[in-house]
């Protein structure tokens, strides 16, 4: 997994620029069109990258100044305050939201970064840790508007070559297992890896060498990286499968494995 916060805070950048350029041009109707996540428009999906990059700015001063971060209830106030605004308000100060956050990523000094440091969630994050978060969720949430405006758009590859190596910690996250055993070497391209995800009373998912010795039982499965992140994500419908090979498991029985959040 990459330790140093620069290729995150870049992925951050090029995922932001990614965005602006496409909803900076969108219409009413384009904002109120369905995003991927089926409960959210477009604009909504904006909103909540827009209040998540408020409150991830209040992460990121807590971290510098030994602060504790805030919670829910100051998490609250600021739902509210985006939910409340017209989908033209959403989409706009989303992005200056994401932008202003963006920006106080990228001007940390060295000094800054060393000594950033806070409990959240139950983890221990440093700089690189905390900018992993935002990319994990504004790179997903970004395709979840971008493929609304075209179906055949792609998580960034900058942002897949990093977070294909944080894979083992989502799927036991964001697994749900249905207490069928299953072992399957699954192998990613671009770039290229290997894991063992096993399934049953838990699913995990272990990152392999390679080196796996045959045995009985074991299913092979196929598939470019950026739909393997997509799949634990829960965001793999068949309208959005590229091809993959598989022998002895289905990707229908894996979806909902991975039903998404």
């Amino acid at each position: 997994m990459e330790s140093s916060p620069g290729p995150w805070i870049s992925a951050l950048r090029h995922s932001h620029d990614r965005l602006r350029a496409s909803v900076e041009p969108l219409s009413l109707d384009q904002l109120e069109q369905r995003s991927y996540a089926s409960e959210w428009s477009v604009a909504q999906v904006l909103s909540h990258l827009g209040s998540q990059a408020e409150i991830f700015g209040l992460f990121l001063e807590a971290g510098l100044t030994g602060q504790e971060p805030p919670g829910r209830e100051e998490f609250e106030p600021i739902w509210a305050s985006w939910n409340a605004k017209d989908p033209r308000a959403q989409a706009s100060d989303a992005l200056r939201a994401d932008q202003a956050t963006l920006e106080r990523f990228e001007s940390l000094d060295a000094d800054q970064r060393a000594r950033l440091h806070l409990k959240l969630f139950g983890m221990e994050l440093d700089i690189t840790g905390l900018a992993r978060m935002r990319v994990s969720e504004h790179a997903i949430h970004a395709w979840d508007v971008l493929v609304a405006l075209d179906p055949a758009a792609t998580v960034s590859p900058d942002a897949v070559a990093l977070l294909v190596d944080t894979l083992d910690q989502l799927a036991a996250r964001s697994g749900k297992p249905d207490g069928q055993q299953r072992k399957v070497r699954v192998s990613t391209t671009d770039p290229e890896r290997q894991f063992i995800l096993e399934t049953g009373e838990a699913v995990t998912l272990t990152p392999s060498d390679g080196e796996v010795t045959p045995e009985l039982g074991l299913s092979e499965l196929r598939l470019p990286a950026e739909a393997f992140i997509r799949l634990l994500y829960g965001r793999m419908d068949e309208a959005h499968t590229p091809p993959a090979e598989s022998a002895g498991v289905e990707l229908d029985e894996l979806r909902p494995l991975f039903p998404g959040f």
